[in-house]
């Protein structure tokens, strides 16, 4: 076989999975799926097609619902924190805290998992995700925040702005990451949320500190 023939064919076979595979990703799947993609090249599209979920979804939830009617609503602005487990949800949790003080109605956090995960029998990278929402809620709830937390399937950008709309909250608190290659690959959560959520965002940035030694404590608000 003619050696340009060959390496089309592998070039198109490479290709071809690696779209697939990107395009899984981004639409809320497990990344090692991408193995798959690469090995089965243009015979992973149906797979791929019939496979994907193509609406974000409550995966786990903590204690107590979140309410939405006019009579169980809390004076106060309805909060929702995006967090990911990384040192950089520590400051926007931080940062949250602080310019809200106690003017929270209600601070929601919510963590965004691959729907894969959800089929995953151990539940470990649930579970994982609600002990993480858990903790931090329990520094919020120190203040007297009232706080819930919810775990989500899907994109994270597409799981977030969809529960924000869907729960009627006022704010959108998330961290932005550095320009990387895999934010250029998979896109950037908060820009994503920045151009399409309808709920107002706030984006943290995370090389700036929420307070400076003349501002009040992050963990103290006033």
């Amino acid at each position: 076989m003619n050696t340009t023939i060959v390496l089309v064919f592998a070039a198109f076979w490479i290709a071809t999975g690696v779209v697939t595979g990107l395009w899984m990703i981004r639409r809320g799947h497990d990344p090692l799926w991408m193995l798959v993609a690469l090995a089965f090249g243009p015979l992973f599209v149906p797979i791929a097609l019939e496979r994907v979920e193509r609406s974000p979804r409550l995966a786990a939830a903590g204690a107590g619902e979140v309410p939405t009617s006019p009579s169980s609503r809390p004076d106060g602005p309805r909060v929702l924190v995006g967090l990911d487990g990384s040192p950089q949800s520590e400051q926007v949790l931080a940062t949250t805290l602080w310019l809200f003080g106690h003017g929270f109605g209600m601070l929601v956090l919510a963590e965004v998992v691959h729907y894969d995960a959800t089929m995953d029998a151990s539940g470990r990278e649930v579970d994982a995700a609600k002990q993480r929402l858990a903790a931090a809620a329990a520094v919020a709830g120190e203040l007297g925040v009232v706080v819930h937390f919810e775990v989500l399937a899907g994109p994270a950008g597409e799981a977030l702005r969809r529960f924000a709309e869907d729960q009627e909250m006022d704010v959108l608190v998330v961290g932005r990451r550095g320009g990387g290659l895999s934010t250029r690959l998979l896109g950037s959560v908060s820009s994503d949320l920045v151009h399409h959520s309808p709920v107002p965002v706030l984006v943290v940035e995370p090389a700036r500190s929420p307070a400076t030694k003349d501002s009040p404590s992050p963990t103290h608000p006033v």
